[in-house]
């Protein structure tokens, strides 16, 4: 059975990376594993508060698709960043596909924040779909 890993962040690139994977497992068949993960820095209550109901609307939108998934949520230290945790996983789950969601950064702030999507693309265990919100 084919496993498609999703990175999913409350934004219009995780909901663009969500649906692209929907119609992936629709179209090949397999489950989809939801990878959702931020850091502790980042975790203030509001911010909290706003993945879960975003996560909660997702797994509406999970189960109104009919497929198989599970939601791998993680609250990380400063240290590990997203890449490595989706990375982890897609190893974890032997994906053969990982979907995310991308969007146009400046150059500053590829050399400020490095590039999550780069390191993907470069150090991922199997293919990945890159999608951008439309």
């Amino acid at each position: 059975m084919a496993a498609v890993v999703v990175g999913f962040v409350p934004k219009p690139e995780g909901e663009a990376a969500l649906t692209a994977a929907i119609a992936e497992v629709q179209r090949s068949g397999g489950r989809l594993v939801v990878a959702n993960t931020h850091r502790r820095d980042e975790g203030d209550p509001e911010w909290i508060a706003k993945t879960e109901a975003e996560l909660a609307a997702a797994r509406e939108r999970l189960d109104a698709a009919g497929i198989e998934y599970t939601v791998h949520q993680d609250l990380t230290d400063a240290e590990v960043d997203a890449a490595d945790e989706l990375i982890q996983v897609a190893r974890d789950e032997e994906a053969d596909l990982i979907v995310i969601g991308i969007r146009r950064r400046s150059a500053t702030g590829k050399l400020i924040l490095g590039s999550q999507a780069q390191r993907i693309l470069l150090d991922a265990p199997c293919p990945v779909l890159a999608v951008k919100p439309s």
